[in-house]
Order: structure tokens, then sequence, then C-alpha cells
């Protein structure tokens, strides 16, 4: 559905930890049609984070896809995150799929897009979303200028955006690894 908005996703990593978090608003146009949706799922045994952005029936499908991918490739994120993007490419039912996933575990995180882009950050830190640019700037800033706790950052990075992105609430979920 065009004017369809749902969500910021942002995802930060110190060490061998992760947090990553979702707002829970999804819009129509002029019109926030859920204020709580959860965006963000733990896969193979609790040891992967993802969180989606564009359509809810394609992400579902895409986490479907991606959890049979870690269990082939017994957990290996980054192959899992290759062969999923390969897959969504160039099969021709996947490649109409409208979203975007950060998938991460204590050792890397990716984003994965319908374009077959797998892109691990350079920072250890990535967003996604109608938000996403000003929950990434956020967390930068915070990550480089306090001694937050992980999670602080991702729920303030969060609440930041949400204070500028109309498609951004402040019901905030948030997991950590």
């Amino acid at each position: 559905m065009k004017g369809l908005r749902s969500t910021t996703i942002v995802c930060v990593r110190k060490g061998e930890k992760i947090a990553i978090a979702g707002d829970g608003q999804v819009t129509l146009g002029a019109t926030a049609l859920k204020h709580t949706a959860n965006k963000l799922r733990r896969l193979y045994n609790d040891s992967v984070v993802v969180g989606f952005a564009g359509s809810t029936a394609d992400a579902i499908t895409l986490f479907d896809k991606f959890e049979s991918k870690l269990q082939e490739f017994r957990g290996n994120l980054r192959r899992s995150a290759v062969e999923l993007g390969k897959d969504w490419r160039t099969d021709r039912i996947l490649r109409r799929l409208e979203a975007l996933l950060i998938v991460a575990d204590k050792k890397s995180m990716f984003l994965i897009s319908g374009s077959g882009d797998i892109i691990e950050p350079d920072d250890d830190i990535i967003a996604i979303g109608s938000g996403g640019p000003f929950a990434q700037a956020a967390a930068k800033a915070l990550v480089r200028h306090s001694e937050l706790e992980l999670k602080e950052i991702v729920e303030q990075s969060l609440l930041i955006a949400s204070e500028i992105c109309i498609y951004t609430n402040d019901n905030i979920v948030i997991e950590e690894l």
C-alpha cells in the first residue's frame, strides 16, 4: 500500500553486546493506525535479533526465510544474510517484497535489502525506516559523547527520532543480546 509508513529501528553494538529498538507506530497517510506494533524478533535460540521496516506481511515472510537460513547454516549470521540477500534478489516472488531487515548477533550486524544489498556498518550503528536517519544520528552522538548503557542509547535515539519524525512514536520495544 502506498503511503503506509511504519517504523524506526535502530541497532547499536558495543563489544559483544547488541541492543536493537523499534518504535510501535504504523501510519497510513496522515493517520496513525497502530501505536503498539512490535517490529523486532529473536531468532535461532534467541542468539540473533532482527528488526524490520516496510510491509509487515513481507517482513514476516523474510523473517521465516531468514530463520530457515540460520538453521541451514547453523547460526552463521554472515552466511545466512548473504544467502537471504541472494535469494531475495533473484527469486521472482521474493524480489517483490518491500521491506528492510536489520539482523544482528553478538559479533556482527547487517542491513539486508531486496536489491541484494548486505551492508555491515563501519561503526556498529545502523538504523532503518522513516525515522532511521534521525535515530542513527542520535545514536552516533550518544555513543561518542555519553556514558549511557547500550539499552539507554537505543531508547534515547528513538525518543529523539520520535520528536522529529511524524512516523515514529515513543512506544519503544528493546531487545538486547
